[in-house]
């Protein structure tokens, strides 16, 4: 069990012997010690760069730590702790209730000078968590506190912050590629090696590099991992295309490109055809392009190289 933001150790006594206390603070480490109990470990590192293997954690506990880092830094922050849990593993974490974010200056708090705080909505920080692959039971603010209780779900996180190039939206993950831990991990899938040749990402099957080295962000227009996309229906597409739009439009990537016809034409045009659609999608433009599913033998190699090449030149002739 990881105490994320464990601080002085208040609360690693209520969350087993098998805890493991994480702060990016020495000092806080060295006091929890005294809180922990003997089989307990100490972690120093950021939230937002968890060292813990693949699965690794049955559940984690954050009080008020995640509230410390920019709205926009959340869902990096959750995929990584997502890509850490096993699944089904609990997730409970509080925050501040409210709206706004930024940094406390010493008029605002003196015992806080400096130090950044963001606050959230229930609705919203719930559309978050579900992006990071969990599967929200509550969201609520109960007293001064907005609590949350969730699951690690078997699905993929979004990897997603600002300053994205381009937004790949696959249609969902397969089973494989949940269990992975990374989108398009089917043995047959052809994007990663179409991605790197058409110079969309500089390194394969690496979601978090992509992000951070690349600017490209990955998720997906339905969450729920199926054997095969044709288990989808169009009730999935539409709700799963609302959340996508509200992401783009808070995050606004450059482009948004979409992996997969049968998304798009189920949920925003069903007459659409591979490229740059004429109308926006949330505010960015929007390429559609055909599946790199194996399965899809009647798109050659070559035009998925195309394909995304051409998605890159439409997100490089925008503006940064």
């Amino acid at each position: 069990m990881l105490d994320a933001g464990c601080g002085p150790g208040s609360h690693a006594p209520a969350l087993g012997d098998d805890v493991v206390g994480l702060d990016l603070s020495a000092a806080m480490l060295e006091r929890a010690r005294a809180h922990l109990p003997s089989g307990a470990r100490l972690v120093r590192a950021d939230l937002t760069a968890l060292p813990f293997r693949h699965r690794g954690l049955g559940g984690a506990f954050s009080r008020h730590s995640h509230l410390h880092l920019p709205k926009a830094s959340l869902p990096v922050a959750l995929a990584r702790l997502q890509w850490a849990m096993d699944v089904g593993a609990p997730l409970t974490l509080s925050l501040w209730p409210g709206e706004g974010e930024g940094v406390v200056g010493p008029d605002d708090d003196p015992d806080l000078p400096g130090r950044y705080f963001a606050r959230w909505q229930p609705e919203e920080v719930a559309a978050v968590i579900v992006g990071a692959g969990f599967e929200v039971e509550r969201a609520s603010v109960v007293g001064e506190s907005l609590w949350v209780d969730a699951l690690r779900a078997r699905t993929l996180a979004d990897t997603v912050g600002p300053g994205m190039r381009v937004l790949v939206c696959g249609l969902n993950p397969s089973v494989v590629a949940a269990d992975a831990g990374f989108g398009f991990a089917g043995a047959t899938n052809r994007f990663w090696r179409a991605a790197v040749e058409a110079g969309l990402v500089t390194r394969a099957k690496d979601p978090l590099h992509a992000l951070d080295v690349d600017r490209i962000g990955m998720t997906d227009l339905v969450k729920r991992a199926t054997a095969a996309a044709a288990e989808l229906g169009r009730d999935e597409y539409r709700a799963g295309a609302e959340r996508v739009r509200a992401l783009v439009g808070w995050l606004q990537p450059r482009l948004v490109l979409f992996v997969g016809l049968a998304g798009w034409r189920a949920a925003v045009d069903r007459r659409a055809r591979p490229g740059l659609q004429d109308a926006p999608f949330a505010g960015a433009p929007a390429y559609v392009m055909p599946s790199t599913s194996g399965l899809n033998a009647a798109t050659p190699y070559a035009a998925l190289v195309d394909h995304l090449r051409a998605a890159c030149a439409v997100a490089g002739r925008r503006s940064t």
